[in-house]
């Protein structure tokens, strides 16, 4: 049989995180092993169902029929820009400043391509979501890694960057509400963040999918477009994803500087055909009144965060109460590292959790626990886990 290599970009991966667990859940699931899985961060909650609604009746339209625009129907672009009116004051062009996604996942790969040429330094800051150095290093960029570090309340410590480094840096990815820390960022953060890539023309790439999953609604999480200045230098990436549970349905937005919003819209005119028309209108559907389920689905997350930080407590596992997302991000017990960890609790319980070090060095020592299962089941898992 002939053998053909892949490209070095592919061949260079590491295995992706996800890819690799399912791989061995699959393996324990198969000595009849019931699995429990809190591993991946997908909503076990149903999408509300005025949302399928909207889609049902979108599916029928026979112009829906027909290839979408790349950037998305101005109408979703419009209910995009209200809804981020209503929730951070933040005032959008619709036609300008807004363009959608096929998910967040796809437009933060994608971006990359528009802005960085091969050699360009990116900043990351770790624990990361894969995609940020995976798409840095498909355009040739060279990713320099900023620590989170439980101390630095998992921000960065940008003043640790040299003036050196600044000045050459493309792009720099935040993300928060964290994937995988549940860290939040406060107003002085994106402050500091905005004032230091305005004086050093640094692009701030924004991941905020998790904003709608807070605990308190006192302490809502911020739009960093909610800083003067930083429409620019910014571009936030959003998603419906996990606020209304449509990970399946793969629609998100990305909002900002004009400049930037373009570029990757000029991307996607050359690798995709926009979102099925149908899923846009459900989109639009779930921005004009979605907002009491999102507070229903908080209010579930609430509970379950409860149960598990109790949980842990008791077993002797630290791990701080998050005020967003629904991750629980845990230190290993002593003299485990976290993919050891990780595999002898799937191997021993049937309990998938994600290990720290798949999102970068910075995560070893660590492990993540997604809420995404009933209190019932959670209290279950962690139970096994108790056992060990």
């Amino acid at each position: 049989m002939i053998e053909f290599p892949m490209a070095d970009r592919v061949a260079a991966l590491p295995p992706y995180l996800f890819a690799e667990i399912d791989r061995v859940k699959a393996e324990v699931r198969s000595r009849g092993v019931d699995i429990i899985s809190l591993g991946i961060g997908d909503p076990d909650l149903p999408t509300p169902e005025f949302i399928v609604e909207a889609l049902c009746a979108g599916a029928k339209k026979p112009e829906n029929h027909q290839y979408p625009d790349y950037v998305g129907l101005l109408a979703f672009r419009a209910a995009v820009a209200d809804w981020y009116k209503a929730r951070f004051g933040v005032t959008l062009d619709p036609a300008r400043e807004v363009v959608s996604l096929i998910g967040s996942k796809e437009g933060i790969a994608h971006f990359p391509l528009a802005f960085v040429n091969p050699g360009d330094l990116v900043i990351v800051c770790s624990p990361n979501y894969p995609v940020y150095p995976v798409a840095t290093g498909f355009c040739g960029g060279e990713v320099k890694v900023l620590p989170l570090t439980d101390a630095n309340d998992y921000l960065p410590d940008l003043d640790s960057l040299t003036e050196a480094e600044w000045a050459r840096a493309k792009m720099i990815f935040v993300n928060y509400p964290n994937n995988p820390t549940s860290a939040v960022a406060p107003r002085a953060f994106y402050e500091k963040l905005v004032a230091k890539a305005r004086a050093t023309k640094t692009i701030v790439v924004s991941d905020a999918a998790y904003t709608e999953m807070y605990y308190d609604p006192a302490e809502k999480p911020m739009s960093i477009l909610e800083i003067e200045g930083a429409r620019e230098v910014a571009i936030e990436f959003h998603s419906l994803s996990k606020t209304y549970n449509m990970t399946g349905w793969r629609i998100g937005m990305a909002v900002g500087n004009e400049q930037l919003v373009k570029g990757l819209g000029k991307i996607k005119e050359n690798v995709d055909s926009g979102i099925f028309q149908a899923v846009q209108e459900a989109g639009i559907a779930a921005l004009a009144k979605g907002e009491p389920f999102a507070e229903q689905f908080r209010g579930i997350y609430k509970e379950r965060r409860d149960v598990a930080v109790a949980a842990l407590a008791k077993m002797g596992i630290a791990c701080r109460t998050p005020k967003a997302s629904f991750y629980l991000w845990c230190k290993t017990p002593a003299g485990h590292t976290s993919a050891a960890f990780v595999t002898k609790v799937l191997q021993e319980t049937g309990v998938v959790l994600t290990p720290g070090n798949g999102f970068g060095v910075p995560g070893e020592g660590f492990f993540r626990i997604a809420m995404t299962v009933p209190v019932a089941r959670l209290e279950e898992a962690l139970s096994r886990i108790a056992k060990l």
